[in-house]
């Protein structure tokens, strides 16, 4: 199969380690391109929830993959985000073409292009985590149960139905805070002169200029890989929305227990060495 050459991709809200993650379908999408620079935004290995001693093979799959872009000239940045917030003692470190930082900022055809996971402005997360932890197990289950449902649907010839976008949308406060944080990651864009803003964490993948009195700015969300599947691609001086076309099939799958000494392990092996040099922005 002949890849795609693009020139940025940029994935977020992967959440591997939990039942909700659509791993094999996002192997499929990294085998059918060769992008020259990877963005990581967060929350791609879910460490809130190892604990469940879950880890699929196809979830290592595509860590495994990750790792075999880098090695072959992708230059990947892992950006931390909320629920793998335990990597963030080791920001501003890289090893060969793999960097881990919070944040990053590239220059994209002579324009400034900011890419950070959105968390800081959650302050669930921030101010009551044990909240926002609660909540994941929940949403996780959420779309175990929604897959089911799903899969019933499917077999009765109806359309897939979204449990939690559903929920999304009904929720006046939800809409609000997801209003809000686009508003906030724009203004401050904006504030700083950057042209884009590339964000994850609110699941819901977007591109939009967003204005104020100041200016303006692309607002760019990549969604994830629970619910919309989806990614953002950067080629030839645009912007592109890509979702995963193919009908989801619920498979019971094949996994192995995980245990912490072995997660441990592979999160190390991703990173680090005390003599890695911090990388500058």
């Amino acid at each position: 199969m002949k890849k795609r050459i693009v020139d940025l991709v940029v994935l977020s809200d992967v959440h591997l380690g939990t039942y909700g993650c659509h791993a094999k379908e996002l192997l499929n999408y990294l085998s059918t391109i060769k992008p020259k620079t990877l963005i990581l935004n967060g929350d791609i290995i879910d460490i809130w929830q190892f604990r469940k001693s879950y880890f699929p093979k196809s979830h290592l799959k595509v860590v495994k993959k990750i790792i075999d872009m880098a090695s072959k000239g992708t230059k990947v940045y892992y950006i931390t985000g909320n629920h793998d917030e335990m990597l963030r003692k080791f920001s501003d470190t890289s090893m060969g073409n793999f960097c881990l930082v919070d944040k990053v900022v590239l220059e994209l055809d002579g324009k400034k292009a900011w890419f950070f996971h959105g968390d800081v402005f959650d302050s669930s997360v921030n101010h009551a985590k044990w909240v926002a932890k609660l909540g994941g197990i929940g949403y996780d289950y959420l779309i175990l149960l929604n897959r089911f449902i799903n899969w019933v649907l499917v077999k009765m010839g109806r359309e897939q139905y979204s449990l939690s976008k559903k929920i999304k949308s009904s929720v006046k406060k939800a809409v609000k805070f997801i209003s809000d944080f686009e508003e906030t990651a724009a203004e401050l864009a904006i504030e700083n002169q950057y042209d884009f803003v590339v964000c994850g964490h609110i699941h819901e993948p977007k591109i939009e200029k967003k204005e104020n009195k100041k200016g303006s700015v692309i607002y760019l969300n990549s969604g994830d890989w629970i619910e919309n599947l989806t990614a953002l691609e950067y080629n030839k001086k645009r912007w592109k929305l890509y979702q995963y076309a193919n009908e989801i099939k619920v498979k019971e799958e094949e996994y192995f227990e995980m245990e912490t000494e072995l997660g441990n392990r592979l999160i190390a092996s991703l990173i680090f060495d005390k003599k890695l040099k911090p990388l500058k922005n």
